[in-house]
């Protein structure tokens, strides 16, 4: 696995190797050992699959608050993607600072996203699925979200978005009174 540290704090990009012969391939997606300096003494508890069918469609920004805070492990397994961690965290060098990475399922890479970084996707392919390694369970009030058109973050979305969620919608734009997120 090579690793590649990003401008912001704990947002790391994770390029796999895979063995191919003529049966097909092999691709190890997680190694505690390997990803030791990212991980950290984490545990991954969570293990989440999701398809989005419409090229264009967002789904994010999304986060979890203390005490449930998790880091994310995002890969492409089928389709492509446009990943994109958000520094939300108080007191940081890039708060409110954002990273974005292609992800296919043709390229083995994946991104880790450390607590208090908010996160979504834009579908670039149609039918795409991501795998999802959380090291937090997923908890309903902890959760939080902005939207991602905030303008406060002026994400560059490669696509049009076709398709956001009702709740994604419904998430506050940032004041300038937000403080950041206290871990």
């Amino acid at each position: 696995m090579k690793i590649t540290r990003t401008g912001i704090d704990g947002v790391a990009l994770v390029e796999h190797s895979a063995f191919s012969d003529h049966r097909g391939s092999f691709t190890r997606l997680f190694c505690d050992e390997e990803l030791g300096d990212i991980v950290g003494k984490r545990h991954i508890v969570q293990i989440n699959r999701s398809k989005t069918i419409a090229a264009g469609a967002v789904r994010g920004l999304h986060y979890q608050r203390s005490p449930h805070a998790e880091m994310k492990l995002i890969l492409c397994l089928k389709g492509k993607i446009w990943d994109v961690a958000v520094d939300l965290r108080a007191g940081s060098r890039t708060f409110l600072q954002w990273h974005a990475e292609e992800l296919s399922g043709g390229i083995c890479r994946m991104l880790v996203i450390p607590e208090g970084c908010a996160h979504g996707f834009q579908v670039l392919d149609a039918e795409s699925e991501l795998l999802y390694l959380h090291t937090a369970p997923y908890s309903p009030s902890s959760e939080g979200g902005i939207q991602p058109t905030d303008p406060l973050l002026n994400i560059s979305w490669p696509l049009p978005i076709v398709d956001l969620s009702q709740r994604d919608n419904a998430h506050p734009l940032l004041s300038a009174e937000f403080a950041g997120l206290t871990l």
